[in-house]
C-alpha cells in the first residue's frame, strides 16, 4: 500500500505547553485511517500541521514519498489535502453555490462567472452526498447537518486526495451518516487517503481500516481495526482501565420533581405530552430526529413557551414564559449545540457559572469578582473541570470540560431538575465517563434528571424509564430493560 502522507516524529508546543510530543502516522492510498483520541490528545493540532494552519516545531512531514520543509493552507491545497472540521466555516450571506465555488474555482476577480456551470457543479456533488439541498440558498439559512453535507461536497469537488474529516457526524442525522459512510467508501474506492477522527468509536468499527490512538500528545500505537476490540481501543485513549461508561446506580425515587400534563406548543411540533419525573431519577427521552425532543425541551424552560396543557414542579402548578421563569422555579437546561448557547467560550469559566446567579455573587447590584471567583471554584473542583483557573476562557477548554462548565452553571442555581439535551455529544469516552458519573451523583442528591440522547446505549445504560417520542407526542414508555429495537420499534411507530 503506497503511503500518501506519512508524519514522523511530529512535535509541536505552544506557549510552552506541549501539544504533540513525537506523533508519527501513516496513510495510505485507498486507507481510512481512524484518529482517536481524548480530547487535548493533540488530534487537531496535528490536524492542523497537516493542511498548513500550523508548521511543527520539529519532525517531517512527506507526501507521496517527498519530504515538504513548509506547508501553509494554499501549498497543502495544491497537494490535494482537503479537511472538514466539526463546525463547518461556510459565508452565511453566499449562497451555497458560491461557497462550493469559492473553494473550488480560481482565477481573478474580473474573469466571467458562467453562474449556470456553477449551480450544476453545484447540484452534481450535492447529489453525490445525498443532500437534498436547492444549490441557490443563502448558507446561512442551513441547519448545521445541511451546512456539514456542503463541506463535504466542497472536499469532493476539490478532488482531494487526502481527506480529513474531525467528528464529520456530529450533527448527522442517522440517515445521512449511512450517506456520509458511502461517500467515504467512495472516496477509498478511487485511491484518496482519508484520515477520520471520530469520539464514535461504532464509526470506527464500521468504516477504518486501520487506527491510530493519541494520548497526552504521543502516539500509543497504530493497529488494524480488525485486530482491536472496542475495550482495548478505550484503554489505550485514556490510559487506564474504564470499568463503567454508564456508572449508573440505585437510588431511592422521591416525590415527583416534575410532571407534564397535556403539555403541547403550536409553534414547535409539540403536542399533548403527558410525563413524570421523581426525584433521583433519570428519564430518558428517546427519537428520531425531528420528533420533537430538542422542541420540548426549550418548550419546558420558556424559551418557546407552551399554549396548552400544564407543568407542575413539586406538585405545584406553574407558569413557564420565560428562561427566567424556568430558573425560578428550579429548572435547567443544557442545550445541545454547547457553543453557541450552551457556553458562551470568550467568557471565563467563572462568569459562565456565574451568568445565572448574579444575585449570589453581588453586592448593591455590581458583581464581586473575588465572590464570582470564590463561588465558581466550589464547582470547579466539584465537578473536577480542568482549567488553569476559573478565570480561564472557556473556548479555551475542552468539549467535556465545557459541558460541566454549562452544567455547574444550574448546579449553582440549586436547580432541583435538569434538563439534559445531548450532554455529551462530541466528547471523548473518558470525558463522557466522567458525565455519566456526575449525573449518577445529580441524582443521589435527589435531583430530576431528563436526559435526551440520540445514543441508545447512553439511554439504556443510564436511565430508569426511557421515553419514547415520535411525530412531537410521547409514544410510550419503556422500562430500563427495554432493548433498542423496542426503543426504535416506538420511534418508527411500528408499536
Amino acid at each position: 500500500m503506497a503511503a500518501l502522507l506519512e508524519c514522523v516524529s511530529i512535535a509541536k508546543s505552544f506557549a510552552g505547553v506541549r501539544a504533540l510530543a513525537g506523533v508519527s502516522l501513516e496513510i495510505g492510498a485507498g486507507e481510512v485511517h481512524a484518529l482517536v483520541g481524548e480530547n487535548g490528545a493533540g488530534k487537531s493540532t496535528l490536524i492542523r500541521i497537516i493542511t498548513g494552519a500550523e508548521r511543527p516545531d520539529s519532525g517531517r512531514l512527506t507526501i507521496d514519498g517527498h519530504s515538504v520543509a513548509s506547508l501553509d493552507p494554499s501549498t497543502a491545497r495544491g497537494f490535494g489535502i482537503a479537511a472538514i472540521y466539526q463546525q463547518p466555516s461556510l459565508f452565511p450571506d453566499l449562497t451555497v453555490a458560491e461557497n462550493i465555488a469559492f473553494a473550488l474555482e480560481l482565477g481573478g476577480p474580473w474573469r466571467r462567472i458562467d453562474w449556470k456551470q456553477r449551480l450544476h457543479r453545484a447540484q452534481v456533488l450535492l447529489d453525490r452526498v445525498g443532500a437534498s439541498i436547492d444549490p441557490s440558498r443563502l448558507a446561512g439559512t442551513l441547519r448545521p447537518p445541511e451546512q456539514q453535507l456542503v463541506e463535504i461536497a466542497k472536499a469532493i469537488g476539490a478532488d482531494a486526495r487526502i481527506v480529513l474529516m474531525d467528528e464529520p457526524t456530529a450533527s448527522l442525522t442517522d440517515t445521512e451518516v449511512l450517506r456520509l459512510m458511502a461517500v467515504i467508501k467512495t472516496l477509498r474506492d478511487a485511491g484518496a487517503g482519508v484520515i477520520y477522527i471520530s469520539h464514535r468509536l461504532e464509526e470506527v468499527f464500521a468504516i477504518a481500516d486501520r487506527v491510530t490512538v493519541l494520548r497526552d500528545g504521543a502516539t500509543v500505537g497504530t493497529h488494524p481495526v480488525a485486530d482491536v476490540s472496542t475495550r482495548q481501543l478505550i484503554e489505550m485513549m485514556v490510559g487506564r482501565q474504564l470499568t463503567q461508561l454508564f456508572p449508573k446506580k440505585p437510588v431511592p425515587l422521591g416525590g415527583v420533581a416534575l410532571e407534564l400534563v397535556g403539555l403541547s406548543n403550536l409553534m414547535a411540533g409539540v403536542h399533548d405530552v403527558s410525563l413524570q419525573v421523581r426525584r433521583g431519577e433519570i428519564v430518558g427521552l428517546a427519537g428520531l430526529v425531528g420528533c420533537g425532543r430538542s422542541e420540548l425541551a426549550e418548550t419546558l424552560f420558556g424559551l418557546s413557551p407552551a399554549d396548552a396543557g400544564d407543568v407542575l414542579v413539586s406538585g405545584q402548578r406553574v407558569n413557564i414564559d420565560s428562561p427566567s421563569d424556568a430558573i425560578r422555579h428550579g429548572i435547567g437546561y443544557v442545550p445541545k449545540d454547547r457553543r453557541q448557547h450552551g457556553v458562551i467560550p470568550e467568557m471565563s469559566v467563572a462568569k459562565n457559572i456565574s451568568i445565572a446567579s448574579l444575585a449570589a455573587v453581588s453586592a448593591n447590584g455590581l458583581v464581586q469578582p473575588a465572590r464570582e471567583f470564590a463561588a465558581a471554584g466550589e464547582y470547579v473542583n466539584r465537578l473536577r473541570i480542568k482549567t488553569p483557573s476559573a478565570s480561564t476562557d472557556v473556548e479555551d477548554l475542552s468539549g467535556g470540560n465545557q459541558q460541566k462548565v454549562a452544567l455547574a452553571r444550574w448546579l449553582m442555581t440549586g436547580a432541583r431538575v435538569l434538563v439534559l439535551d445531548e450532554p455529551t455529544q462530541g466528547v471523548d469516552v473518558g470525558a463522557k465517563a466522567e458525565i455519566h458519573a456526575l449525573i449518577g451523583d445529580l441524582v443521589e442528591q435527589a435531583t430530576a434528571v431528563l436526559l435526551i440522547s440520540s445514543e441508545l446505549p447512553e439511554l439504556l445504560g443510564m436511565c430508569d424509564r426511557i421515553a419514547v417520542m415520535r411525530a412531537g407526542t410521547i409514544a410510550g414508555i419503556l422500562p430500563p430493560t427495554a432493548t433498542a429495537a423496542e426503543v426504535m420499534a416506538l420511534a418508527l411507530g411500528h408499536q
